[in-house]
């Protein structure tokens, strides 16, 4: 499971998409999340600010990310 470290807590959703690359756009994240394609927790998240914090896991494209806040 590979780590996303996020800044600070919380963090929406569809940035962290975004700022990782996982998708090309903020606009490609909106659309993966609309259509039920992320999950979050082991739940469908569609919710595009959804709020994540440290310890969250993110299920995207069958690859599994453990969000972790980077220390200052």
């Amino acid at each position: 499971m590979q780590e996303i470290q996020i800044l600070e807590e919380p963090t929406e959703l569809y940035k962290i998409l975004k700022f990782e690359s996982l998708v090309n756009s903020g606009g490609e994240a909106k659309a993966v999340i609309d259509d039920g394609q992320v999950m979050v927790n082991n739940e469908i998240e569609t919710r595009r600010r959804k709020k994540i914090i440290a310890g969250d896991i993110i299920d995207f494209m069958d690859k599994k990310y453990k969000v972790v806040l980077k220390q200052k």
